[in-house]
């Protein structure tokens, strides 16, 4: 980088801990609670082994419902911080703070969140992050609210100066309405970037994110991407993600040199009770400190996955992770967490 003083950090650098949003019988995922619950309550095991759990819960009640599940589960409660604060959904990803590091020091940015161009209500779950930080869940480090709707799941960086994003989402004109060029220079100067790498394809069926690129895309390490393939031409996603994967092997790391590039396996179609095709990628996996939690479908490509992000992390174990449950309402694993880097200071819990 050329001596910016804004750094975005990739998400394998060390981690002070994970947020997640803990689901309730008042939100979509009331037909789910009893499958799904059990889902957070293993990501907060396997996250809790090596770093810090912030938990967002929508009252105190179920912050002693959550304090009571992972004691059971073994969980060191030392590490878990929780928090009662109102909450509409789960979707950490896009509703928590996105952190920098300006001059040696978090920043926390809070983005608009409007339910991914409105198609939800989200007026509570835009405030999760403010009233997280005045609760002093994320003790002295100062939070600056950023006039621009952005979701977590839509950017993905290298930690050296390179984002990737869609089209298809941050130029919505239900997001922000700015142009290519718009939102470009505004994430440069945010995030301290030297360029921001746009793909124009891709897309999975079910995804109300309109095409984040969690569930794309995503950086292991600064020279190689590991993507979501699709290798059957009878599938609907096969001539978009075809067309994805073209562009990333026309893309180049900042020294010019290609990208390594890695595809995952494609799932077998997964469909909702009603018969709507539900969005499984392997893409949306979580790096936490040693460890890489990967979702898994009940599917023949799960080992397949697995071994494929194994070879991306040597060093890191692989956890796969059943997130069947969690598809049911759209998104997976990654889309329900957000990582906090070791900058960052974690106050107590509150309730």
């Amino acid at each position: 980088m050329s001596g910016l003083s804004s750094v975005l950090p990739a998400e394998w650098a060390p981690q002070v801990g994970v947020m997640l949003t803990w689901p309730h019988e008042d939100s979509d995922w009331r037909p789910f609670l009893a499958a799904v619950e059990p889902v957070f309550v293993r990501i907060a095991v396997e996250v809790a082994r090596r770093e810090d759990v912030v938990i967002a819960c929508r009252d105190v009640a179920l912050a002693g419902r959550v304090r009571m599940l992972l004691r059971a589960a073994g969980v060191d409660l030392a590490r878990v911080h929780l928090h009662a604060v109102p909450t509409q959904d789960t979707w950490a990803r896009d509703h928590g703070p996105i952190t920098i590091v300006r001059r040696d020091a978090p920043l926390l940015l809070d983005f608009g969140f409007n339910g991914w161009g409105g198609k939800f209500a989200a007026d509570q779950d835009d405030q999760i992050s403010r009233r997280l930080h005045g609760l002093g869940a994320f003790e002295q480090a100062p939070i600056a609210r950023i006039d621009l709707v952005l979701e977590g799941g839509s950017i993905e960086t290298d930690g050296a100066g390179t984002l990737l994003t869609t089209r298809q989402c941050l130029l919505s004109a239900t997001r922000s309405g700015l142009s290519e060029a718009e939102i470009t220079a505004q994430l440069t100067a945010l995030f301290g970037l030297e360029r921001v790498l746009w793909l124009g394809h891709g897309h999975l069926e079910g995804d109300d994110t309109d095409g984040h690129i969690d569930t794309l895309a995503r950086f292991t390490d600064a020279g190689t991407i590991a993507y979501q393939g699709c290798g059957d031409p009878a599938d609907p996603h096969f001539a978009g993600l075809q067309a994805m994967a073209g562009e990333l092997v026309a893309m180049q790391t900042l020294d010019g040199t290609p990208y390594r590039l890695v595809p995952l396996p494609w799932p077998r179609a997964r469909f909702s009770a009603e018969g709507e095709r539900l969005p499984a990628s392997y893409a949306n996996f979580l790096i936490i400190n040693d460890a890489v939690l990967v979702p898994t479908y009940d599917d023949p490509a799960d080992a397949r996955a697995l071994a494929a992000l194994a070879d991306c992390f040597p060093g890191r174990e692989v956890v796969g992770i059943d997130c069947l449950p969690v598809i049911e309402q759209y998104g997976s694993l990654h889309c329900l967490t957000m990582q906090l880097p070791q900058r960052l200071s974690l106050g107590p819990g509150t309730a």
